[in-house]
This record gives structure tokens, sequence and C-alpha cells, in this order.
């Protein structure tokens, strides 16, 4: 006989239970609103023969008059793991975030049988403990303020679905093994232990990031009796800077740091730490709050062939459900399938297409809230351009996430794929997600021949200027704070002031949605022009100069405002107030450092 057990509705606002009940009582949340069920089945364990990740499915089909979505559910252990370390228990759980307001209906798939999490057939196994329950949630309007999800809407930029607002990046792409963290359990460096460089050292241990202790709140979330107070004060740091990203590995097996993975052990596949993962939620959760986005990055180059030789199959495809049924609910999430992906000269055997693709349609068909996907290219034009024109127009690929090994060709290379991607029919959103070369990156503030003034020019403005969604910054391994060895994001505390500029400037006086790259209609010192013809333009000057503005085409008067790329702050005037349109005109001086880099904004009266 089904033995039917207690379902718990763990929401923000509090706690619901009920009793021996197939139809239970309508719970009240709010759109957007992270909401968890929680189940109570028989007692399993992390380590069980019968394995509870694999041979156990979970899937909670959420029903609404305009929509239905399936979203997988994950074993909890004692429902608490974050806190007590369990391996084992009798919890199950399911995160849900309500994109719309009304009655969702939902219903119950709890089956079991061999290999039946990474089956796709609704049917397999058999229906056990508390299969076909039921239930009705009522979801309120949206908190005040509330953005909600990022989603890839086919532009060249990520839109929220709740605010309508657009969304350019700006964030740390070091270090990638931020997940290799002393407070999360289960975190060791496995494998060999060479010292090579560009690698993580053995001697070095986990990150601890006792510089950000002082950037911890009361009332900040922890985990068992206070730890997290590193990591947790490291991600406040950086959003009171103005990001919004944060970009790292979940696994890292092979691969340079050897400290990150969701499994049991670094040896393992198929089983995964609940109490770290848990621990690791906790930590999303407070990146949410924050308005930082979780850049996922699946694996590395060296390790892209670990699971299934490439192919998504079943070790693979259980790497990606865990993932997705415990956090792809989060409204800025952005999965990358690996770092460098893709045969190189130094990496022959990775994926090919036909793996790269069936790896991204996986994500997509599993993913219940269709979360932006993107590849991570490798950094020169041998190597990167060969394997992304196989992926244009590839209807479940979402971007490119770009890493260019010099400066100088961010523009240009933005641009190119913008337009290839464009014409082939599906429009690629693309970020500047790592800067070469490999061992420098951005340098940190107190590097005395310091390349923050080109990185500024020609990667952040380069990028954004050219119609790109903006920059994440690696750090180079042969920097300190580099980027494995990362532990103080105030080493680069200016270059996040230069972000944050950017990206207000953009936000505040431009549509640059509507804007396109314009370059053509510059003459003079090196610039670059986004623009909405006979409207508004855009001019960055990447060192100073003057430089003159195709207005031929353009009838009245314009006027002319400078902002410093530098320091930010309120538009400015120049040498020269209006402009008239319909010839070539010169922008003139800015107010002051002539030799300096300075926007200028045109714009029609």
């Amino acid at each position: 006989m089904r033995s039917f057990s207690c379902l718990l509705f763990m929401l923000l606002i509090g706690l619901t239970a009920c009793q021996n009940s197939n139809d239970l009582p309508t719970i009240t949340t709010k759109k957007w609103a992270k909401t968890t069920l929680s189940f109570e089945g028989q007692p399993t364990s992390e380590t069980a023969e019968d394995n509870p990740f694999l041979n156990y499915r979970l899937a909670v089909k959420f029903t609404h008059p305009q929509k239905t979505v399936v979203v997988p559910g994950f074993f909890a252990a004692d429902g608490n793991a974050g806190e007590t370390s369990a391996e084992n228990g009798n919890v199950w759980k399911v995160h849900f975030r309500p994109d719309l307001e009304g009655t969702w209906r939902y219903e119950v798939s709890f089956r079991k049988g061999k290999d039946i999490a990474v089956s796709e057939d609704a049917n397999a196994g058999e229906g056990i403990d508390f299969d076909g329950q039921t239930g009705t949630i009522k979801v309120n309007a949206a908190a005040t303020g509330e953005k909600g999800r990022l989603e890839y809407v086919g532009e060249r930029y990520l839109k929220f679905a709740e605010s309508s607002k657009y969304f350019l990046k700006g964030g740390a792409d070091s270090p990638e093994n931020f997940l290799g963290y002393v407070d999360f359990d289960g975190t060791a460096r496995g494998g060999q232990s060479e010292e090579r460089e560009g690698e993580a050292s053995a001697k070095d241990g986990l990150h601890k990031f006792e510089p950000h202790l002082q950037d911890w709140k009361t009332g900040d979330p922890t985990w068992q009796n206070g730890k997290g107070k590193g990591m947790i004060g490291a991600l406040n740091y950086l959003a009171s800077k103005g990001m919004n990203s944060v970009y790292f590995l979940t696994m890292n097996i092979e691969g340079d740091g050897k400290d990150v993975f969701p499994y049991t052990s670094y040896e393992e596949r198929l089983r995964f730490d609940c109490s770290k993962l848990a621990q690791w939620e906790i930590v999303f959760d407070h990146m949410d709050k924050l308005g930082l986005m979780q850049h996922i990055v699946l694996q590395e180059t060296e390790n892209e062939l670990l699971l299934d030789n490439g192919d998504t199959r079943k070790e693979r495809k259980l790497y990606l459900r865990e993932l997705i049924a415990r956090f792809a609910h989060h409204p800025m999430l952005k999965w990358n399938i690996g770092e460098e992906n893709g045969p190189a000269s130094w990496t022959p055997n990775g994926q090919n297409t036909d793996q790269q693709k069936a790896m991204v349609s996986y994500l997509k068909t599993q993913d219940p809230y269709q979360n932006f996907v993107v590849i991570h290219s490798h950094s020169d034009y041998h190597h990167r351009d060969p394997i992304f024109t196989n992926l244009l127009g590839f209807k479940d690929l979402d971007g490119m996430s770009m890493q260019v090994n010099k400066k100088t060709y961010i523009h240009d290379v933005t641009k190119e794929w913008l337009k290839k991607s464009a014409e082939a029919g599906r429009q690629w959103v693309m970020p500047m997600d790592e800067i070469g070369p490999h061992w420098r990156g951005a340098d940190p503030d107190d590097r005395v021949d310091n390349n923050q003034d080109t990185v500024r020019a020609w990667a952040l403005w380069g990028n954004l200027m050219a119609g790109g969604a903006g920059a994440e910054w690696y750090f180079g391994y042969r920097n300190h704070n580099n980027d494995l060895g990362c532990e103080d994001w105030r080493s680069r505390d200016r270059l996040w002031d230069y972000t944050r500029h950017a990206l207000t400037f953009f936000q505040t006086h431009l549509p640059f949605t509507e804007m396109q790259s314009h370059d053509e209609l510059l003459k003079g010192d090196q610039a670059y022009c986004l623009a909405k013809k006979g409207e508004i333009y855009a001019v960055y000057l990447t060192f100073g100069g003057q430089t003159r503005l195709n207005l031929t085409g353009a009838a009245g008067d314009f006027s002319v405002d400078w902002y410093n790329p530098r320091s930010g702050g309120a538009l400015q005037k120049g040498a020269n107030v209006v402009l008239n349109g319909g010839k070539f005109v010169n922008l003139g001086a800015p107010p002051t450092d002539v030799d300096k880099d300075w926007v200028v904004l045109v714009r029609k009266i």
C-alpha cells in the first residue's frame, strides 16, 4: 500500500504543514518568489546501494491557465544538510519560482527504477511514496521593485521579465575556483598535486577570503555557527561597487584548481554531496539578494571529456540534472557549458560540434526556466572561428562567452560575431568574459606598470561601444590575487569603479538597445561610435585627441556633452555646446585632460 507522507511548503514568509492528504491546502506566495516544496519519503543515503540520485526521480508538474512547466527535484538528505552535514535522510525538495499571478495546480511524480533520473520517459519505473500528490498555489503580485527573471529575448541584450529593463554586465571572472572555499563541506584539492605555472598551488590551500571578513554584516547568512563570512563579505563588497555578476566553475576535476566538484568525492561521478550543495545554495540566495548573476561554468578545457567522453549520456545528464534541479530557479543565472570549449592545438580532443549541441540542448530542454546558455571561446581566431562558425544559427545557443587574447581586437571581434549571428537567424548576446594575455589579464591597482587604462578603453568600452553586453574581469596568473589565488577583490577596487562608470553611462544616457555601431561616421583619432542615426550619437575617444562626426544625413541642431569614463559623475560641457547637422562636424575639445579618454554625447535638440 502506498504511504503518503507530509508535504511541507517552505516559503520565505512561513511554513505550512499537512497530513495524509492527496489534495493539499492552498499555499499563497508572490510572483517570482522562491517557493520550496519539501516531501518526506523512505529513508536513504548519499551512499545507499540503491543510488537515490540515479534510481529515483522527483518531478513536479505546475499548471497555470496560460502554461505548464515540469520542475525536477532532488534528494536533500535530512532537509537541513547545510547545517547538519547530513548524508542520510528522507527529504526530497523542489524549488519553484512562479512567473505568473493566479492559481497554479501541481501534481507530484516520484518514481523509482534503474537509471530513471536520466530517463526522459515520464512513465518509466514505478510510482512510490508521495507520487500522485496534488495541490494548489495561489500567486499574488510581485514584490515592489522586483525585476523578475533575466531572459534571452532574441536580441543583443538580456532583459528582465518583470521590469522590462535590459541588462549590461560588470563583474568578476576571477577566481574561477571561487567555490573552492574552506567553509564548504567536502571541499578539498584532489588529484595529483603537481606544481605548474598557471595552476593552483597545492600549498596555497582553499579560499578563505579573510580580507572580506570586514564586509560581512549582521543579519547576513552563515552556516554551522558562523561559517561563510569571508565569502559572503566578498560578495557584499563586489555588489557595493555596483557589480552584478560572478563567474565560477562548478567542476574543475583534472582542471587547474582541482578543488571544486558537486560530488561526494573527487573520484565520484554519480553521487552528490547534499550538504555542500545546500551550502552553495545559501550563497546563491545571497547573490540573488545582492543582484549578482551566477555565471555557472560547467567544466574546463582540461575536463570536457571527463563525463561520457564528451557525450551527453548518463554521467553528464545526471550532473546537469542535479544542478538544474538545485539552482536553475535563480533569477539571474547563466549556464556556460565550458571554459575554452572545443578542440584546439593544445587540447585536440575537446568536445566536437555535435557534443556541444547535445549538451546545450539538454540544458535547454531540462531547465524549466529556460536560462541563458553560452559557450566560452578560445582566445584566438585560429581556434575560435572554426568552432563557432559551426554553431551559428543553432536554436538552443544564446551567445558566446567571449575570450580575446589581445585587448585591441575586442571591439572588432564583438561586432563581427554580433553581425554573423544575426545574419544566421539567431542573434547572440556577446559579453566580454576573459581578456588576455592569460598570464596578465587585468592588473591589480598597485602594479607599477598598470594596464587598467588600456583595459578600460579597449576591453570595457570596446565591447560596449560595439553593441556587446558587458564585461567580467580575469586577473591573470602572474599577478597577485590572481585567477586561482584571489582572496581580495579590493585588489582591483579602481577597476570596479571604471566598470560601474561605463554601465551607469549606458543605462542613464543611452537608448542602447536601439543603437548600432557606426564607427564609419568618424574621422580622426582612434574612436568608437554607437548611434541611432539622426537622433543620438555616443563617441568614445580611446586616448583623447579630437575627431569629426558625419552628420551629413542628420538635419537640425545637436547638443554636445562630455562624460568622464575615469571618474564618472555628471555630464560636462566642452569647447562646443551646439553642432549644426547636415555636414561633418568637429566635436571639439573636452573640458579637461585632452590626452585622456572621454565620451562625447551628441543629441538632437
